[in-house]
């Protein structure tokens, strides 16, 4: 039994979902928008839980195609219901098994790329969707430099991959990618593991031109 699916499942009928676009909403929101989208460009979110990126992001101008994931059949559900732009589109699949025709300018993961079997693999075929130049957002308020938050994967009884910052920087450059980090803190919190630590962003780009090695 797959007790991540199983869990994401009962999260989404219990409004789980609801509650985890309002925890992240806001550092989230913080990092998106100070990203220039400023010419045509299509994004694919892995873990999507209810599409609430994906909707954010299908309304921008420049926006061809948002395409959302999720291993969660009620989560994907939830998703396509809560549709509100031609471009958005949600498949239930993982990203290890998603076959997609085309690649993408941008691919964003929010709390989810740790719970997949392998990151090494879930982050090679995360290159390989990446079109040249592109970058891939990845989010995370579970590492080991955030103390309180370290515990998550014991109270919530799942399989959690737990890295520290360093040991996501290098997962990133050994995939391929040029990597770098962003911290984005929510100071008005009055949660520690938000306000003192903060969400971890890691962005890998895709060189131009990939190596021959």
């Amino acid at each position: 039994m797959d007790l991540v699916r199983k869990t994401f499942d009962e999260w989404a009928i219990n409004g789980r979902a609801e509650l985890m676009e309002k925890e992240h909403g806001k550092n989230v929101s913080n990092f998106l928008d100070k990203i220039s989208f400023d010419r045509p460009f299509t994004f694919l979110d892995v873990g999507c839980g209810n599409g609430w990126v994906v909707r954010k992001i299908a309304s921008n101008t420049y926006c061809k195609k948002a395409v959302g994931i999720d291993k969660s059949k009620k989560m994907i559900q939830q998703a396509q219901k809560n549709k509100k732009n031609s471009n958005e589109e949600f498949l239930h699949t993982n990203v290890e098994s998603l076959k997609y025709r085309g690649k993408f300018d941008y691919i964003f993961s929010m709390e989810s790329l740790y719970y997949a079997e392998s990151i090494e693999v879930a982050l090679k075929k995360i290159f390989k969707l990446l079109k040249p130049g592109g970058k891939f957002f990845c989010g995370t308020d579970f590492y080991t430099d955030n103390k309180a938050t370290a515990k998550w994967s014991e109270m919530m009884k799942l399989k959690m991959h737990l890295h520290s910052k360093k040991e996501w920087k290098e997962l990133f450059k050994n995939a391929g990618f040029e990597t770098k980090t962003r911290h984005v803190k929510d100071l008005k919190s009055r949660k520690k593991w938000k306000r003192e630590f903060g969400t971890l962003f890691i962005i890998g780009k895709k060189p131009k031109k990939e190596s021959s090695n």
